[in-house]
């Protein structure tokens, strides 16, 4: 499955792709072998690679 995002500035969502939107937030999450579901121990330390502006740094660690 391919996502393809567009970002279009000062556009509105239509109705219908709000109807969308609202109706995938219901869907159930189904994980595969691509993307399986994270344990506690990984979600610790799990990092963004790209941190948003205001996220906090990173934590390196030296050596």
């Amino acid at each position: 499955m391919m996502i393809t995002r567009k970002r279009v500035h000062g556009a509105k969502p239509t109705p219908e792709q709000i109807a969308m939107i609202e109706a995938a937030k219901k869907l159930p999450v189904v994980y595969d072998e691509d993307c399986p579901e994270m344990t506690e121990e990984q979600l610790r330390h799990f990092r963004r690679v790209n941190p948003r502006p205001g996220d906090a740094e990173p934590v390196r660690k030296l050596g």
